[in-house]
């Protein structure tokens, strides 16, 4: 059965290298986070996800891990997280952590002790092979690379510098249950799982995730603590997600599923002629199949790896109501919302024009493939179109020096827009985005609308109307689309409760991207 207390969280994804940087140096820190707490609450957010602050030689931004059991110094001390925690649970907010279990930095103990040619303790916590496998890394080449001291290939699903851990060795899940409980003791609330589709492979067969033995180490990891997990899986079979996700096996509370990006891009790095009926399918498809099987669903428009959504289905004409719709059709359906850090105010893609302005490994490899084969005018535009840095510049708090976010040298480039798209610019606007977010999450209060029914009723191309409701409330939510459209449903005793158009009285059309919440009046 669900955890209804999972279905009452407000989850919101802090990328602590640029959401604020409280000493000076360039670097968001810990300290930066504490002093926005406040503001998290205002939105009307209980819980936020922190991407790794591990310490780490930041070749893939806090993704190869070097020591799982320190912060960063970059970030600050284990008393200030501590100090974190402390102020989290004081306001009555959860803290969720980024485990990355898959990989660590190959400038970690562990491998830099597996790749000694004596046996040692660690010889067998990565994947050693004498020759390469035809396998491909998902960052773009080879996924093997020949280590001189060893004198033999590892395998790195990702970056080079970050070597895949051997699942299948019992002391290195020991080890990965040593690092759960520590953070556990620590306070920590739950984990945000990367990849954890990997832990388990399949070499023979050349596949580097959802090997044999995935539920049996997800279960192992889990099984003896009482946290909050979702994991990043990529499943698409529904019969997959019910194992990962049963409560009963004690694997994890949930999941993401990715299959609404897809419908924004023909590639990662090409756009595509997205509509948003075909984004709304999607998500009505998830959330009815969640709901069918009694499982809950994550709802999520951005995250760190992908180029804001505003960018992909939004429109420049109709700024604030496409981005209020996009988050309307998302947020009010049944599941858990993550709200990525910079979406409250409307951030949008940067656009930049050397190489030099990308920071992401991923990209940068991306691009050096690419220029191979198309210009370098094309190859920087497809980088500001999908590059994982769109979501990664500093989080623009206003537009004075450095969009307020350090008064030193940001890490990396603040955004193109930073001037016009702010928080305190759209804090100071009639439409506001960040206004809206708040309404929408207060109403995810309503039982309504957290462990509450969801039906979808839209029966064309134009619109996603549904229905919200639990025991006698009832609510309608209706998204138009691009064109103006007649209402043609008949909504005799409802009430707005909310509208993005700032309407008293229902309309007999509707308008671009119109938002209307309307309650059921008894």
């Amino acid at each position: 059965m669900i955890n209804f207390d999972y279905l009452k969280l407000n989850i919101y994804q802090i990328y602590p290298k640029s959401f604020y940087d409280s000493n000076g140096d360039g670097i968001g820190d810990i300290k930066g986070i504490i002093d926005k707490l406040d503001y998290l609450k205002d939105l009307g957010i209980n819980a936020i996800w922190i991407c790794p602050i591990y310490k780490s030689p930041q070749d893939d931004n806090g993704y190869d891990i070097e020591d799982y059991y320190d912060i960063d110094p970059m970030y600050g001390t284990l008393d200030d997280f501590k100090s974190l925690v402390s102020e989290l649970h004081r306001r009555e907010m959860y803290l969720i952590m980024d485990f990355v279990g898959n990989h660590t930095s190959t400038k970690s103990k562990w491998f830099i002790e597996s790749r000694k040619k004596e046996e040692n303790k660690y010889s067998n916590f990565y994947y050693w092979f004498d020759s390469p496998l035809p396998i491909n890394s998902i960052f773009g080449g080879s996924a093997f690379e020949y280590d001189t001291e060893k004198e033999k290939y590892y395998l790195h699903s990702f970056a080079i510098t970050q070597a895949d851990l051997n699942w299948d060795n019992e002391d290195v899940r020991s080890e990965m249950k040593k690092v759960i409980a520590y953070w556990v003791n620590l306070g920590v609330d739950g984990f945000r799982c990367d990849v954890i589709d990997l832990i388990s492979k399949d070499l023979k067969e050349n596949r580097i995730g959802n090997g044999p033995n995935l539920h049996k180490y997800i279960r192992e990891l889990f099984s003896s603590f009482n946290v909050f997990t979702v994991g990043e899986c990529g499943s698409r079979d529904i019969e997959e997600i019910k194992a990962k996700i049963a409560k009963e096996r004690c694997e994890l509370s949930t999941l993401f599923q990715f299959d609404h990006f897809d419908v924004t891009r023909i590639t990662k790095f090409k756009r595509g002629n997205p509509k948003l009926y075909e984004y709304r399918n999607v998500l009505s498809k998830w959330c009815s199949t969640f709901q069918d099987n009694d499982l809950i669903y994550t709802l999520f428009t951005d995250n760190h790896d992908q180029s804001f959504m505003i960018s992909r289905l939004g429109s420049s004409d109709y700024y604030f109501e496409s981005a209020t719709c996009i988050a309307s059709m998302t947020y009010l359906l049944r599941g858990i919302p993550f709200i990525y850090q910079g979406i409250e105010y409307g951030a949008v893609n940067s656009k930049f024009n050397e190489l030099s302005d990308f920071n992401d490994i991923e990209s940068i490899n991306y691009y050096n493939e690419r220029i191979k084969k198309v210009s370098k005018e094309e190859a920087i535009e497809e980088l500001n179109f999908g590059s994982r840095d769109n979501p990664r510049h500093p989080f623009s708090w206003d537009d004075s020096f450095n969009s307020g976010f350090s008064k030193g040298d940001p890490w990396l480039k603040i955004s193109t827009s930073y001037k016009e798209i702010n928080l305190k610019n759209d804090l100071s606007k009639d439409k506001s985005i960040y206004r809206f977010y708040q309404k929408i999450l207060n109403l995810r209060r309503l039982d309504a609308f957290t462990i509450g029914e969801f039906k979808d009723l839209s029966v064309d191309d134009t619109i996603f109307i549904f229905e919200r409701f639990y025991d006698n409330d009832k609510y309608l939510v209706i998204c138009n689309f691009e064109d103006i459209s007649a209402l043609e449903i008949n909504y005799d005793n409802y009430e707005i409760v909310l509208s993005n158009y700032n309407r008293d009285e229902l309309p007999k059309k509707l308008s671009p991207y119109e938002v209307l919440v309307l309650k059921k009046v008894k």
